[in-house]
């Protein structure tokens, strides 16, 4: 009898991971909210409106039933936006059986709490073994098997060894980590620059500017993590500066493709509009800029994001300001 993974959220990056998972040998159930999404799911063999052309292996099969999807399973991957985390860990605490281990993939911080998502799941389901998958992954690539590295971090490191044993193939490859915070705060914080690159693009400025942005937005993320409690070594790694590239220059990073509709004068409201999937930067600036305040920490790039998305601050002039700051050491 086959292993059963199950995948909880049926976006594009919970489905690319039932497909790599279903490849792998596993039997898969991907679990969508609604009935209505997982009878087409099930009906189409692919999820036809977040990762089209993707066909189902013969091992994948859909659900909107969450006690029938946690059943049995030897590993649960938590795949839904950063701000339902705690929604669905709750539904999910009576379900989870001593001996699973849930990997979570989602990437951004609780914004009332300032909580980091594995401290989310932690309140909730106190003895899970928990993991957290995080790297420069477009589920777009994942799903048509172009080569993808990325790591599982864990405070226990069997855990994060038995997802990476699980999870491996030629297009596929896993490192381990044991900096939790570092991993989170690092993947969380990308999306805010990734807005900052793409509000570049938008504007209309160069490779110059946006290279700027990249190198000090990963200041800004170091020096929170760092403050947080995370190692300065983990924000040169795959969830640090590999997700900060990936997300700052790819046509498939939302993030980016909102800020270039922001930069180019759109509204928050007429932006999120356009891109009709979760811009989690959007959500992860305001929990930053209280955490950056909480820790004494110089964000000046995140604080700029800050007031563009939500005090009106025109971006020429955020940038203006960021460039005419009292110079200083690197």
């Amino acid at each position: 009898m086959k292993e059963k993974v199950s995948v909880i959220g049926a976006g594009s990056w919970g489905t690319a991971l039932a497909v790599l998972a279903a490849k792998q040998g596993y039997e898969v159930t991907l679990w969508a909210r609604k009935e209505a999404e997982s009878s087409a799911l099930q009906a189409d063999r692919e999820n036809k409106k977040y990762l089209p052309g993707v066909a189902f292996p013969d091992s994948l099969a859909a659900t909107s039933d969450l006690q029938a999807a946690m059943k049995d399973a030897k590993i649960v991957i938590l795949a839904v936006p950063s701000r339902g985390v705690r929604e669905i860990a709750k539904k999910l605490a009576p379900l989870v059986q001593e001996d699973q281990i849930l990997v979570n993939v989602a990437k951004g911080l609780e914004e009332g709490s300032l909580l980091r998502l594995s401290q989310v799941i932690r309140q909730e389901i106190p003895h899970v073994r928990l993991c957290v998958l995080s790297g420069p992954s477009h589920a777009e690539e994942v799903g048509k098997d172009i080569p993808t590295t990325c790591l599982v971090a864990s405070e226990d490191e069997e855990t994060a060894k038995t997802v990476q044993q699980a999870f491996m193939s030629p297009t596929f490859r896993l490192y381990t980590n044991t900096d939790v915070i570092g991993v989170e705060i690092g993947a969380a914080l990308k999306n805010i620059i990734a807005l900052a690159a793409g509000m570049s693009d938008g504007l209309g400025y160069g490779d110059n500017t946006k290279a700027a942005l990249m190198t000090r937005g990963m200041t800004e993320m170091k020096r929170l993590g760092i403050a947080m409690g995370g190692k300065a070594e983990t924000f040169f790694g795959l969830s640090g500066i590999g997700d900060l590239i990936v997300t700052c220059t790819s046509m498939h990073s939302r993030n980016r493709r909102a800020g270039i509709l922001l930069g180019q004068g759109k509204s928050l409201e007429e932006t999120l509009a356009e891109v009709q999937m979760v811009v989690e930067g959007v959500n992860t600036v305001q929990a930053a800029v209280k955490l950056a305040k909480e820790y004494q920490v110089s964000m000046p790039i995140t604080e700029s994001i800050y007031a563009v998305l939500f005090e009106g601050k025109d971006v020429h002039v955020a940038i203006m300001e960021l460039m005419t700051r009292e110079g200083k050491a690197e």
